[in-house]
């Protein structure tokens, strides 16, 4: 009797998982960012994008800012922060720091803005411009996952999840 219950148990386990399946690619799915050509950046907006670079790898830690581990709005308090520039600590008060700028206007030392949770637009996510040509802006930020990197606009991912951008400089 007990071999008949373990029995019926497993196979209850085994058949209630569900496997995920994973698509993978050799090219990456990008989309075109309507971005027209950009402005010279200032000196302190590549001065602000080099401190920011210089945190590339940082692992990611909630409620960090410091080089042992930071998270998104940590990247972006501390990098302005040496820079003398006072912003808010929390992407939630960040989103609404500075002038709301238009995609096609976007600069290096823009903040931009994401929603990555499913199924809402709830901006939980920010990253500074660090370069921009036509049809194409990178930005750093604080991957989750993989910590401070620096990724494209133009991935599937970010352009779906893109919801603003704010000029704080």
């Amino acid at each position: 009797m007990k071999k008949i219950l373990t029995l019926l148990l497993f196979l209850l386990l085994v058949s209630s998982c569900k496997s995920k399946k994973r698509y993978t690619s050799s090219k990456r799915q990008t989309k075109t960012v309507n971005v027209t050509t950009a402005k010279k950046p200032t000196e302190e907006a590549k001065a602000i994008v080099k401190t920011a670079k210089k945190f590339s790898g940082t692992r990611y830690k909630f409620g960090g800012t410091t080089k042992r581990g930071m998270d998104c709005s940590g990247l972006v308090y501390t990098t302005f922060k040496e820079h003398n520039i006072n912003l808010p600590r929390t992407t939630r008060d960040l989103k609404n720091e500075g002038d709301w700028i238009d995609i096609k206007d976007i600069n290096v030392g823009d903040l931009v803005f994401f929603a990555t949770k499913k199924n809402s637009r709830n901006i939980n996510h920010v990253g500074i411009v660090t370069h921009v040509r036509t049809g194409h802006v990178e930005f750093i930020h604080a991957s989750s996952s993989k910590g401070v990197m620096i990724s494209s606009l133009a991935e599937r991912y970010w352009y779906f999840a893109y919801v603003q951008a704010r000029r704080v400089l």
